[in-house]
């Protein structure tokens, strides 16, 4: 049994992407599954001279030991004007100055979701990119397109698209096993 981790980078109250990673959640057996808010570990705007000045949060420490006690980690990523939130980058911004490789050893499931026909997609592939950075290993990704076509009642409509995320779903469970 692996020890995973699940977050969104959204750090909204409605977020869409916290419904997708609820779901993705549900299908994952056999694993001691944790689900965080990031919104519980408030972290200022990054600046290095916040950084010189007060060093590093208590917040940051505790999510930093969360990822680093966790085998892998499941993330939504949410988009922004087909970018990254600024709320999800500067969480990065602030792991990555207190342990460059934070995500060393992680293998990670990355998912998105947007109102958009494209599904967040770029902001996933920017995630992907950017985490091998830092250590991680993306080893399964999901972009879930037209959420409010997509998904109702907690569950994936498109009978195609469920059957994508259940295969992503499987191959990561499969794959942390390894």
């Amino acid at each position: 049994m692996k020890k995973i981790l699940a977050f969104t980078g959204s750090n909204s109250s409605i977020s869409i992407n916290q419904k997708l990673l609820d779901n993705i959640v549900d299908r994952i057996a056999g694993h001691e599954i944790k689900t965080i808010k990031l919104t519980d570990f408030s972290l200022p705007m990054f600046s290095v001279d916040l950084e010189r000045e007060q060093g590093f949060s208590k917040n940051l420490k505790n999510l930093h030991a969360l990822i680093r006690e966790s085998d892998a980690l499941v993330i939504a990523v949410n988009e922004h004007n087909r970018g990254a939130s600024a709320f999800f980058k500067n969480t990065i911004d602030w792991l990555s100055r207190l342990q460059r490789d934070f995500l060393e050893g992680k293998k990670i499931l990355l998912v998105s979701t947007s109102p958009g026909a494209r599904g967040a997609k770029a902001s996933l592939e920017y995630t992907k990119e950017i985490f091998g950075r830092f250590g991680g290993d993306v080893i399964e990704s999901f972009s879930l397109p037209s959420f409010k076509e997509n998904f109702e009642y907690g569950k994936v409509t498109n009978e195609v698209l469920d059957m994508g995320i259940e295969d992503v779903v499987t191959t990561f469970a499969h794959q942390i096993e390894s």
